[in-house]
């Protein structure tokens, strides 16, 4: 089979980004306390592959994809095109430096994570970024799709969820890396941005707002509530809307400013960015005064929940000052 092209690059999943940013955070605040402390942070090369059982996923797999795209390969003693396969994949991970993290889970020994990834033969490989897993290829592949795909997936990682992969000392002691495995200090605003996410999970969409705005009053610049604060009042926006009669208002009604807005928050929370982006920036090109600026403001806070780094927010912005000036 060959490797398939990424489809993570055209979807917002707000909760992977949420998560991605929490353990983006907490990851570079223990690096940050590693060197404090007199460490680097950097990891061996070495530790670029990993053997990862059940009882390990969620710690070496779950939570390192926040901060590392892992590679799974997942294989068996008795199968050959195993045999061929592994060693690639291991020295394409030393190779590329740190920019992700190759996990081998022996199928034997780890039937419950094959059923759960849904693997119907081997060799098959995946990838967990920020906490989602999306197959990579099955069966046999040239170095070269191997390659491409690899390339794909860390540009994924960097321009969707800003992981820019570990750091590799060629002398760092293996598996001693500073901060592998240890708990991020606890920052001022744990309690409540932790809280927050518990309110999301729970869908208690206005206790998250709150929550977010708590932080927010005493620093308004910090970046995991500004962020949090966008994806919650956007899903907030978008409960309860009836999804039909809102795309049938805006296709009727292109100059109608608030039926214009609620669609576009369709489209970003249905993974639809271009879309979204797209239709707001025609509405502030017909549109004068008070409404331009209502419909620049949504645009401002849909590229929040995106992200500042995301090549479309980025040409959305041209695309706005074009259209404003």
């Amino acid at each position: 089979m060959q490797p398939r092209n990424m489809s993570m690059s055209g979807v917002v999943d707000l909760a992977a980004v949420k998560a991605a940013q929490e353990a983006k955070a907490k990851a570079e605040q223990a690096r940050a306390e590693a060197a404090r402390q007199g460490g680097t942070g950097a990891v061996s090369p070495a530790d670029l592959v990993i053997d990862v059982d059940e009882a390990g996923f969620e710690r070496e797999v779950l939570q390192r994809s926040a901060e590392v795209p892992v590679v799974i390969d997942f294989w068996a003693e008795w199968c050959q095109p195993c045999k061929q396969l592994s060693p690639v994949l291991e020295r394409l991970a030393v190779e590329y430096d740190g920019r992700f993290l190759l996990a081998k889970i022996d199928v034997d020994a780890n039937q419950m994570l094959m059923q759960q990834f849904g693997v119907q033969g081997i060799p098959a490989v995946f990838a967990v970024v920020a906490g989602q897993a999306l197959p990579l290829f099955q069966g046999a592949a040239t170095e070269e799709q191997i390659r491409g795909t690899l390339d794909q997936l860390v540009q994924v990682a960097e321009q969707r969820f800003g992981l820019t992969g570990l750091t590799v000392d060629p002398d760092a002691r293996p598996g001693g890396a500073a901060g592998a495995g240890a708990e991020a200090p606890v920052g001022p605003y744990d309690a409540l941005l932790n809280a927050a996410a518990e309110a999301l999970d729970a869908g208690d969409l206005d206790g998250a707002v709150r929550a977010y705005q708590n932080v927010l009053a005493d620093d308004p610049a910090h970046p995991e509530a500004q962020l949090g604060l966008a994806q919650a009042e956007l899903l907030r926006r978008v409960r309860g809307m009836d999804p039909q009669r809102v795309r049938r208002e805006a296709a009727e009604q292109p100059k109608d400013v608030a039926a214009q807005i609620a669609a576009a928050d369709l489209d970003l929370v249905g993974g639809h960015v271009e879309d979204a982006f797209g239709r707001l920036i025609e509405t502030v090109q017909r549109t004068v005064g008070e409404d331009r600026d209502t419909v620049r403001r949504r645009l401002l806070e849909l590229f929040e929940v995106v992200g500042p780094d995301d090549p479309r927010v980025i040409g959305a912005r041209r695309a706005l000052a074009r259209a404003l000036f």
